[in-house]
């Protein structure tokens, strides 16, 4: 008990509050890698050599699981929503950020608890080095500690959410030279299917994330599913209001027969006015910040030059007058 009370001495009022904190902490954290070390079930191992060669059903399952991490499988009670409308937010949120993983939602969540006990692990560091919490009120201390551990857990969903703005930002800029790829394939004879396939293999160098969805594209059309649910999913996980428009007039071009390439050739004209409309949009922005710029940075030293040496020589004036 003395050796205790010597360790705790120095962390102050706060001391046994901070020890068992960290304890905690301590003990959450090897709970965690036992649970990821933790070996197989032998009767799941059993169960899954048995399985019946005739259970469509479990077979379906079985592909469908195949790929996954088995340690976050462990988890997926923790680290997956249970509402499926929730799971499903999740999910086209991380598509359209890129992450394409069928663990993506695990270790998206996985993230933020991680996350979120170093950032209170941080933060029981930072007040036991500052004196042991005796240079903060209570409540300077929980903001410190709580509010680390906030910011660990919250910094994952401002990752994607940037992540997916700036996916949607390269997605915009590429469509125009995609569709003008497009046209150029259909009008040399290429079917729809063909032309996304070389589309996606040119823009590989320059728009990586358009390329990686018209390859997408490209591997759904070859295993059989319908061109319209393939084209309609292609929007959905872009984001993008010109891929959506893109995959509407594809949708009323089949249903109507009329001919893909007079579509393309009329959609793709559209999309570079647009984008020639917001360049000079981002034209017409930019007198506006330099002028804000301007008068921050030149309107501060020009009164200094101009008023300074008025505003020294009454300071010199007044010290002779006293």
């Amino acid at each position: 008990m003395d050796m205790i009370g010597q360790f705790i001495a120095p962390l102050g009022s706060f001391g046994p509050l901070i020890l068992m904190g960290g304890a905690g902490l301590a003990l959450a954290l090897v709970a965690t890698v036992l649970l990821l070390n933790q070996p197989e079930d032998p009767l799941k191992k059993l169960g899954r050599a048995q399985m019946p060669a005739a259970d469509t059903a479990g077979r379906k399952e079985q592909l469908r699981q195949a790929g996954r991490n088995e340690q976050l499988e462990k988890f997926a009670t923790f680290l997956e929503p249970q509402s499926a409308e929730e799971l499903s937010a999740v999910q086209l949120k991380l598509r359209q950020a890129g992450y394409q993983s069928k663990d993506a939602v695990r270790i998206y969540h996985f993230a933020q608890f991680a996350l979120g006990i170093a950032g209170l692990a941080a933060g029981v560091a930072y007040v036991m080095l500052q004196g042991g919490g005796e240079a903060f009120a209570p409540r300077e201390m929980a903001i410190h500690v709580i509010g680390a551990g906030g910011a660990g857990y919250f910094l994952p969903k401002y990752w994607v959410t940037r992540r997916v703005e700036e996916r949607k930002e390269a997605i915009t800029q590429g469509f125009p030279d995609a569709l003008d790829m497009m046209l150029v394939c259909v009008e040399a004879g290429q079917s729809l299917d063909q032309s996304i396939v070389r589309v996606a293999r040119e823009l590989r160098a320059s728009y990586p994330d358009l390329a990686d969805e018209f390859e997408i594209v490209a591997h759904e059309m070859k295993a059989g599913k319908e061109k319209a649910t393939v084209l309609r999913d292609l929007g959905t996980r872009c984001g993008v209001q010109d891929v959506s428009s893109f995959v509407t007039v594809m949708i009323q071009s089949a249903s109507f027969g009329t001919s893909i390439a007079d579509a393309l050739r009329v959609y793709s004209s559209e999309m570079r006015d647009k984008r020639v409309m917001r360049a000079e949009e981002a034209a017409n922005k930019l007198p506006t910040k330099m002028t804000l710029a301007t008068m921050m940075l030149t309107v501060p030293p020009l009164l200094i030059i101009l008023v300074g040496p008025s505003a020294n020589g009454i300071a010199n004036l007044g010290g002779m007058s006293n």
